[in-house]
């Protein structure tokens, strides 16, 4: 993918404030996580970018499991996951990150594990997670929940750094960013891109064996219109008509018993 080719898709895209300026500018302190407050997350966000292997997959650990809890987007959900997308192109994160290291085992790079946690957000500040969650509360839970609204409001400036990785030569960077980009791409700005992650899907669905990226992909292109049963080897449809069969049985047991049970 050329340069030019990257910033004519990016010029449309919102705004992206560099790692450090986010750090400095956000009142961490203030901000709610799962366990207390937002205040030790600056420190530990700049480790991300430690020259040391070790200490930044120690650093990413401490990130993500902050503020990772029930699939909820917390207050400070919204500036890590910036900082995230600022720093998916910073040399301390992919320069030597995917070289094996003597002695040790092979390491999950950092480039995809924090690929994989803004796609695990996206998706859940995604439409079916908002629809799920206007079930009890009616639909005006938007406008009461502003992590989630800013979370979406922000999806495009989250979007460029992760469409920019499609091009990565490495089958787990490109395919941990493909699944980012899906739920991202439900912004209005950023449904025109569907189209060009068309032919990646297809080139996950050539190589790939994981089913969590399989269905996933799957499950958007037919979201997007497109036949997908050309695609689908026998295990998707094994996997796909499980689905259908845990779901019926769960709509059936929401909906009681015919006999009471022998309790």
């Amino acid at each position: 993918m050329t340069s030019s080719h990257r910033q004519n898709d990016s010029e449309h895209l919102g705004h992206l404030s560099p790692h450090q300026m986010i750090l400095d500018s956000t009142d961490w302190a203030s901000l709610a996580t799962p366990s207390g407050t937002g205040e030790a997350l600056p420190a530990a966000l700049k480790r991300i970018l430690d020259t040391d292997p070790i200490a930044r997959a120690t650093a990413v650990s401490d990130v993500l499991r902050a503020v990772t809890h029930q699939n909820t987007i917390y207050p400070a959900t919204v500036p890590v996951a910036l900082c995230i997308a600022a720093v998916l192109d910073h040399p301390a994160i992919t320069a030597g990150e995917f070289e094996d290291v003597a002695g040790m085992p092979p390491r999950r790079p950092t480039l995809v594990s924090l690929l994989d946690w803004l796609s695990d957000a996206a998706y859940d500040a995604n439409d079916e997670s908002l629809a799920i969650s206007e079930r009890p509360y009616g639909e005006g839970i938007l406008h009461e929940d502003a992590e989630m609204r800013a979370f979406r409001d922000l999806r495009p400036a989250i979007f460029a750094p992760v469409y920019r990785l499609l091009g990565h030569g490495r089958a787990d960077v490109h395919d941990a960013a493909l699944i980012a980009t899906i739920p991202l791409t439900e912004h209005p700005v950023l449904i025109t891109y569907r189209g060009k992650l068309t032919d990646h899907a297809h080139r996950l669905l050539a190589t790939s064996t994981d089913r969590r990226k399989r269905d996933r992909v799957l499950d958007a292109l037919k979201v997007w219109g497109h036949d997908v049963r050309s695609l689908e080897s026998a295990e998707d449809v094994a996997a796909r008509e499980l689905r259908v069969r845990r779901a019926t049985g769960r709509a059936s047991w929401a909906g009681g018993y015919s006999e009471s049970p022998p309790f």
